[in-house]
């Protein structure tokens, strides 16, 4: 009996012991298996790390190809994000673009804060600390290439040649072609470029509707009217390579061209910007005269010489005297151009603009192009749309 009961006793020792084994296996096995899917899911992190750093490193090492106004196939960044301009409007319709925090250097004129660039004057505070690459067209490589943009943008007024920049630069160069007067082809071509080089195809596209409809209103407004009914205009005090006086004018002025002015001056063998004789000024007599404030102080010392030329004129004498805000400045700012357009329209067809206010035309169309309305600073300047007596 005692043996049997120690083999029994033996027995449920052994049963024990194996049973206890068995869990220790289990939770062995589990273990390992814990182990082996931490390890795994910290070879899967760092997988994955990896991929995202490869595919940043792509995607900054990525270009893509853009062909310019020029007809150049040229190879820029997926995402430009610095750039620096050169010639007269790159920087202008850059801003328009709403691309001013791009720009790294700008050409010596921008460090001084222009009113009659209303582009530079709103976007002052990020110019005026830039580094200077240029003066007029005339990139200096030395200062662009310290500056470091991606891409050069540069337009057609440009005195240097875009392949042999791009060579010595070594820095993707974008030709633009910019415009010299208001909404002609360039203009819209120049925004389509600079949408698709910004990656900004949005703000583009919203532009060139808004600046369609803004052509499209002024033409409405003034095609159908006759020529009959139509007053004779003269413009003076022009600015063209610097100021002139009442002799200063232009055929073919941009704000006129818009409204289907009777402009005077379209009636010589003139285009574009030029003195006049002041005799065939008289002789014109026009109905309505307009003023470029550029001119002013010239016009008004010529003026105190002259007090019996200007009275012989039929304007003058009738009080038909009215301002120009001066839209040309390092070529035509098309923000000031427009607003221009509405005045004059308001002056010279007043039932057909009854309805326009050429002020709060000025701020829609200075918000619209600039992001901001600085009318009212130009008012304290003394540019403002408004009556003028000569003389004063």
């Amino acid at each position: 009996m005692k043996k049997i009961v120690s083999m029994i006793v033996v027995s449920v020792m052994a049963m024990s012991l194996c049973a206890c084994t068995g869990k220790a296996d289990q939770s062995a096995s589990a273990g390992g298996s814990s182990v082996q899917q931490s390890e795994e899911s910290t070879e899967q992190l760092s997988t994955d790390s990896a991929a995202e750093s490869e595919a940043e490193s792509m995607e900054e090492s990525a270009t893509r190809i853009i062909t310019d106004s020029t007809g150049r196939d040229v190879e820029i960044p997926s995402r430009v994000e610095s750039i620096v301009c050169v010639g007269v409007g790159a920087l202008r319709y850059s801003c328009y673009m709403d691309a001013a925090d791009l720009v790294v250097g700008v050409e010596d004129y921008e460090v001084k804060e222009g009113m009659s660039r209303l582009y530079n004057y709103v976007n002052f505070d990020k110019f005026k600390d830039l580094p200077v690459t240029g003066t007029n067209g005339e990139p200096n490589i030395e200062e662009i290439i310290t500056a470091g943009p991606q891409v050069i943008v540069m337009s057609s007024y440009a005195s240097a040649d875009a392949d042999d920049l791009q060579a010595k630069s070594g820095i993707p160069v974008v030709m633009v072609p910019g415009s010299d007067t208001t909404l002609d082809d360039n203009a819209y071509e120049t925004i389509r470029i600079m949408g698709e080089l910004y990656g900004k195809e949005d703000r583009a596209q919203e532009l060139t509707a808004y600046l369609k409809g803004i052509q499209k209103d002024l033409d409405d407004r003034t095609a159908d009217i006759p020529e009959e009914d139509k007053p004779s205009v003269y413009v003076a005090g022009v600015s063209f390579k610097g100021a002139h006086g009442f002799e200063g004018t232009e055929a073919y002025y941009g704000p006129f061209e818009l409204i289907h002015a009777n402009n005077l001056a379209n009636t010589t063998d003139q285009t574009g910007a030029f003195d006049i004789d002041l005799e065939q000024v008289l002789t014109w007599d026009p109905e309505i005269i307009f003023l470029d404030f550029n001119g002013m102080s010239l016009i008004n010392e010529d003026y105190a010489d002259n007090p019996d030329y200007y009275q012989n004129l039929t304007a003058v004498k009738e009080g038909k005297v009215y301002s120009q805000i001066s839209f040309r400045s390092s070529a035509s700012n098309l923000e000031t151009a427009l607003a221009d357009a509405y005045y004059a329209a308001c002056i010279m067809y007043p039932e057909q603009f009854s309805d326009i206010d050429p002020v709060e035309k000025a701020g829609e169309i200075f918000t619209a192009l600039l992001g901001t309305n600085p009318y009212e600073d130009l008012k304290e300047a003394g540019y403002e749309f408004r009556q003028i007596t000569i003389g004063e």
